[in-house]
């Protein structure tokens, strides 16, 4: 009915179509293990079940709320709608202050507490390094 041509032709479509179809199953399983969701302190607040996955939280350090151990940093991180606490090892970025933006990365122990892996201070298109500024001249 068909020729030995048309045959091959729709078998090399057939296999091109099932290797692109597995090749992008690979690619999105293997990507849904590295996402990092963002969440507000509200958004996790409104949470029905907390999951032990790593997530991202964002907002603002609230204002006199940074304590600093010996090798522990706590704070609050807030929305100005709802509050977490967050607490991180390690050393924090320069950029990390009191009412400036950040992300931590973590675990969620409840829905009030924040276990950090990673900080991320944020800053504006403004900012500018100090060692930038006085290569600069500028104050």
């Amino acid at each position: 009915m068909y020729g030995r041509k048309v045959k091959l032709r729709f078998l090399l479509i057939v296999i091109i179509l099932i290797t692109l179809i597995l090749t992008t199953f690979l690619i999105l399983k293997s990507l849904e293990e590295n996402v990092v969701y963002f969440q507000s302190p509200t958004e996790i607040k409104s949470l029905t079940e907390i999951n032990k996955s790593k997530i991202r939280v964002g907002g603002m350090v609230k204002k006199n709320s940074i304590s600093i151990n010996s090798d522990e940093v706590n704070f609050i991180i807030t929305d100005f709608k709802n509050e977490i606490n967050v607490t991180y090892s390690g050393v924090v970025p320069n950029l990390f202050a009191e009412e400036k933006g950040v992300v931590a990365e973590g675990f969620l122990k409840d829905r009030s507490f924040f276990s950090a892996t990673k900080i991320l201070a944020k800053h504006d298109e403004n900012y500018m390094p100090p060692e930038v500024k006085e290569a600069l001249g500028e104050k």
